[in-house]
């Protein structure tokens, strides 16, 4: 993901921050299979998502350029990363997929999200898309996946700002970015 601003210093926290990603920390040190894992970081953000006190007012900030990624902490020893992501109106992700587990959870606001199984080339055909699943994601939905096949877009369709928090299993302070790879391939819906 291309995002326009991403915070890589220290970032401000807050209390509620504090005790959210010491119950993500709690939840990846035992050390279970990704899909698991997920599972139990899910429910650790589920009960942070649209309180008042989750983030500072400079985490809330959006860009009118393209929606912006807020890094909110990176475990030390990289296990882990919480990102805030902000999206004004009509803002979106490519089509992608990521390098790592993944759980969101949309804090305020509403995003939509496509999901897409890749069908491979043949010897008569090329690769393509295919659209799978469309979402609304409303004020404290949370979904985990992990790859293989997490292929997805996502975006703000609605008139107002959205925010949601993504905790990744990988060092996003490092990395840049939770994308593995963009695809610019045909979609068959």
């Amino acid at each position: 993901m291309n995002a326009s601003t991403t915070a890589y210093r220290a970032a401000r926290t807050t209390g509620r921050l504090d005790a959210l990603v010491a119950g993500v920390r709690e939840a990846v040190g035992r050390g279970l299979p990704p899909d698991l894992t997920a599972y139990l970081v899910g429910e650790r953000l589920a009960p942070h998502l649209s309180a008042a006190d989750l983030l500072t007012d400079e985490q809330c900030e959006g860009d009118p350029a393209r929606y912006r990624q807020h890094l909110l902490h990176a475990e030390h020893d990289g296990s882990f990363s919480v990102v805030g992501l902000v999206w004004l109106p009509g803002q979106h992700t490519p089509v992608h997929d990521h390098v790592s587990w993944c759980v969101t959870g949309v804090h305020e606001g509403v995003e939509h999200e496509r999901r897409y199984r890749l069908v491979p080339a043949t010897s008569g055909a090329a690769a393509r898309l295919v659209a799978t699943e469309d979402l609304t994601n409303q004020p404290g939905t949370v979904c985990g996946f992990a790859p293989p096949g997490d292929i997805h877009r996502v975006w703000n369709g609605g008139t107002g700002r959205a925010i949601s928090l993504h905790v990744y299993g990988a060092d996003i302070s490092r990395l840049g970015s939770s994308v593995r790879r963009e695809y610019e391939l045909p979609v068959d819906r």
